[in-house]
């Protein structure tokens, strides 16, 4: 995804949880981290912000004008986790947000 640093726009992320074959329902809202392409490990527990969901997407606002977060030019990988269950799946998606 490419995106102009002054647009205020949605990142979407496809997440389906399941048990046994059948779909689990999260039980709180998605979170989101990005961070920058250069940055190695796992987001620090002040990375995450909180997201929403519109099934079957996790999703949330950044930009300038009302998003969860501003994203300065750059690379980011995103990250989702999310609570469905007994489980808490951390998950960095494919690809990268460029920010331009």
């Amino acid at each position: 995804m490419e995106i102009a640093a002054t647009s205020t726009e949605y990142v979407r992320v496809t997440a389906k949880a399941t048990a046994g074959g059948s779909p689990v329902s999260p039980s709180a809202p998605p979170m989101f981290a990005f961070q920058p392409t250069s940055a190695t490990g796992n987001p620090a527990v002040e990375d995450w912000l909180t997201g929403e969901w519109v099934t079957p997407h996790a999703r949330i606002l950044i930009g300038p004008n009302g998003g969860a977060v501003t994203l300065e030019a750059g690379e980011y990988r995103v990250w989702l986790a999310w609570t469905a269950g007994a489980e808490a799946p951390v998950y960095r998606t494919p690809g990268t947000i460029t920010v331009y």
